[in-house]
């Protein structure tokens, strides 16, 4: 406000609806992880990024071309979606080793008017923002357990070994409902042989072989 014979004459300003974001850029800054080799693959997750074409390129980096380390870089409204394709490439390759670091990185966005004064220049709004950044290393390969943000790979359970157990349970299941063991089939007593000795037979001594019936 500026002041004119005692009373207050409001400054002219343009209203921040009337301007229009154009260009966002972000700084460039070194990954936190020291000894990286230089070939190695660094996944910038935006936030229009879909996270479908992301997967896609990263397991193709992965598997087909066996790299063995891979970087998700995020910052801003893109962090839970590099958190998410990092979830994603854990659960569907396994045994990965991973180091996340958290920091903070500046942005710099230029709005422009959309509604400048008939007789002035186009006027330009820079904004320097500064927002939450993580970056996060997947690797095949160990590494340092003693570094911060440092987590061991996770135990994969694959379907085979949750087939497994569910048999074992359901083997030793019905087996508690068994008060006595089933008696012996009838082919078993057919092939045993009662050696029964007959004393004083009119046609002679010997043996004769009695074989039980079956009877079920």
């Amino acid at each position: 406000m500026a002041a004119e014979g005692g009373r207050a004459k409001p400054i002219t300003q343009s209203r921040m609806e009337n301007f229009r974001k154009v260009r966002t850029s972000e700084e460039e800054s070194p990954l936190p992880f020291p000894d990286l080799p230089p070939d190695v693959v660094e996944m910038k997750v935006k936030e229009g990024s879909k996270i479908r074409n992301l997967m896609n390129f990263a397991m193709a980096q992965m598997e087909l071309k066996g790299s063995r380390q891979i970087v998700f870089s995020g910052c801003g409204r893109a962090v839970t979606k590099t958190i998410t394709c990092v979830e994603i490439m854990k659960r569907k390759l396994g045994g990965l080793h991973q180091v996340t670091k958290v920091r903070y990185k500046t942005v710099l966005e230029v709005w422009e008017n959309q509604d400048p004064l008939p007789s002035g220049p186009a006027q330009n709004l820079t904004v320097h923002k500064n927002v939450p950044s993580i970056c996060i290393l997947l690797s095949r390969d160990p590494l340092d357990p003693n570094q911060t943000g440092y987590q061991p790979p996770e135990p994969r359970h694959g379907l085979g070994m949750q087939l497994g157990e569910a048999g074992e349970d359901a083997s030793s299941s019905s087996t508690k409902g068994l008060k006595r063991p089933l008696p012996p089939p009838c082919e078993e007593l057919l092939t045993k042989k009662l050696q029964v000795q007959v004393p004083n037979s009119p046609r002679g001594s010997g043996t004769t072989d009695c074989q039980p019936d079956c009877h079920h």
